[in-house]
């Protein structure tokens, strides 16, 4: 097994590197590789399995839990086995990289699900926004088949983006980094005169343009349901009741849901935005470094909270799922107790 390794900077006096702290590393680790698994497993259970939430936003967030999953299932297990790695061989400088190089897969996938999760944030707040601004316009606007091709074009663009560093850069190469404990795009000691900055400032660049015209968009919506509010017992008149088109209850939730969403995801990379532009200028940042991944990565386990505690039919359908789930395993452990005393 291997893995390019950081060996250039050695970091261990700065960051934390007692035998105690990584173990609790690795802890923490495991821990969010179990939360982020079980909670986007029952979001796709909710919005892949009930009819009711087989719609373009329902799409929209299974796709967010497959990219988060991705993150779970690939980037933190990676980390958790270097860690261990590095632990048991107690030797911060060692190679990795000569047979088996996994970061040349870790790394474009933690930052393509990144962007993935990014570009699903934007479209749900197309979505959500459409249905508050013009309400009867978005069923004949808004379809599922439109909504499968903007999630196929938004993984293709998105990992079209995270492997282009690789792609147009030669003084681009992918480590295992000892401060972030995460497989990190790095430009060689040669090329740091080159372009090799200037196309790692591609993933900041796009994402803020992407998160700022959501929030500008997210801000509209939410006037605009201010704007309702306020003209409710106006609205409620019978003479004005069928002439005016108003937004449902459901779509004003949801929209409040996704205006969630968009600012717990904001909070959660824009330490990644400032580590990535301080590097430019010439900052390591070993310890923010550390906080800046991880903060970005537990953002993973953070949408099934936010669905939970803002919709009430998604906390409803995830409850019955488990108790379905614990009931067939409750019936299935009697049968064999049954069929063991026979």
């Amino acid at each position: 097994m291997s893995l390019p390794f950081d060996s250039t900077k050695n970091s261990c006096n700065i960051c934390c590197c007692t035998l105690l702290s990584k173990i609790l590393i690795i802890v923490f680790m495991v821990l969010l590789i179990i939360a982020i698994l079980f909670g986007n497993s029952v979001t796709l259970a909710v919005f892949l399995g009930s009819k009711h939430f087989r719609s373009p936003q329902g799409y929209l967030k299974a796709s967010l839990a497959v990219a988060d999953l991705a993150v779970g299932v690939f980037v933190v297990p990676f980390s958790v086995y270097a860690e261990i790695t590095l632990l048991l061989k107690e030797n911060r400088a060692i190679s990795f990289g000569d047979t088996f190089q996994l970061c040349t897969f870790i790394g474009p996938l933690f930052a393509g699900c990144t962007l993935v999760s990014i570009s699903t944030i934007f479209l749900l707040t197309i979505e959500r926004t459409m249905a508050i601004v013009k309400p009867l316009h978005k069923g004949a606007v808004i379809t599922r088949k439109r909504t499968v091709v903007l999630i196929f074009l938004s993984w293709l663009c998105s990992f079209s983006l995270a492997m282009s560093p690789m792609l147009f850069s030669e003084g681009i190469e992918l480590e295992y980094n000892s401060c972030s404990r995460m497989c990190n795009y790095a430009v060689g000691v040669r090329s740091r005169s080159d372009t090799g900055w200037n196309v790692l400032l591609l993933f900041p660049a796009f994402d803020f343009t992407l998160l700022g015209s959501t929030i500008v968009i997210n801000i509209l919506s939410l006037t605009t349901i201010r704007q309702h509010s306020q003209r409710r017992q106006f609205l409620a008149q019978p003479e004005f009741h069928s002439k005016v088109s108003r937004p449902s209850f459901s779509d004003i939730k949801a929209a409040k849901t996704i205006g969630t969403l968009t600012v717990a995801f904001t909070v959660s990379f824009t330490p990644i935005a400032v580590f990535v532009v301080g590097n430019v200028i010439g900052n390591e940042w070993c310890i923010f470094s550390f906080f800046a991944f991880w903060i970005l990565t537990t953002n993973s386990c953070w949408n099934v909270i936010i669905y939970s505690v803002r919709d009430q039919k998604f906390r409803h359908r995830a409850h019955q799922l488990m108790m379905v789930s614990f009931m067939r395993k409750d019936s299935k452990e009697l049968t064999d107790t049954s069929e063991r005393q026979k």
